[in-house]
């Protein structure tokens, strides 16, 4: 267990993150019930020829409760979400026969102000805990880096969003890629601009297959 955990558990109750009722696995049977029957979970193959990514595929619509808990999670301090989060991956069987595709998962990077200002990545979290519970997967954070402090994707058009991330991402461990299968993972899918920048620059340091992995749709 790393400092940043050890922290989490001390300063947090292990409670449902959906209810409030206590849960040793951050998420109780009753929420997990009645949130399974909201998941959708489908590969979708990437047909967008200028798109670099192969599959993509996340468990929920971003809307109702689950959006207020993505807010709460990224914007207000709920760190603790990353556990309940993930319980939603790690228990969902089709997510797991997508997991076995697959020998490396990272996220996407945040550059270090906006990390700094945030205290954490709320998609490095998640996707850590996801490689410590699945031994298919190897959890990378040293491969890709976010060089550009750039806006805000939400508050640009779709065309706005593409140039904005151009070239905002950055390869440091080449070595790490070559001929592997990875998961990119987000929080949010929306026009897919961001993850298929990442993608970009996998594939072109010699990554072979790219899947998406995010929490929700929009």
């Amino acid at each position: 267990m790393n400092f940043f955990n050890m922290v989490l558990n001390f300063i947090y109750t292990p409670v449902c993150g959906i209810c409030g009722k206590d849960s040793r696995d951050f998420l109780c049977d009753k929420c997990f019930r009645e949130y399974s029957n909201k998941e959708i979970a489908n590969i979708e193959i990437n047909k967008e020829p200028n798109f670099y990514f192969d599959e993509k595929i996340h468990l929920f619509m971003y809307k109702d409760e689950i959006r207020n808990k993505i807010i709460d999670y990224k914007f207000n301090g709920k760190a603790y979400l990353y556990k309940t989060f993930s319980e939603f991956f790690v228990k969902n069987k089709k997510i797991n026969v997508f997991f076995e595709k697959y020998d490396i998962i990272i996220a996407v990077p945040m550059h270090k102000k906006k990390e700094k200002i945030r205290g954490y990545n709320q998609s490095a979290l998640i996707a850590k805990e996801i490689a410590k519970k699945n031994n298919n997967l190897k959890y990378e954070n040293d491969i890709l880096l976010k060089i550009i402090n750039n806006k805000v994707q939400s508050t640009l058009s779709k065309k706005e969003r593409k140039i904005n991330v151009k070239n905002a991402y950055k390869v440091l461990e080449k070595q790490k890629l070559i001929n592997k299968n990875v998961i990119i993972f987000d929080d949010i899918y929306t026009t897919g601009n961001t993850v298929n920048e990442c993608a970009r620059i996998l594939k072109e340091n010699g990554a072979n297959k790219i899947g998406i992995l995010t929490i929700a749709k929009d």
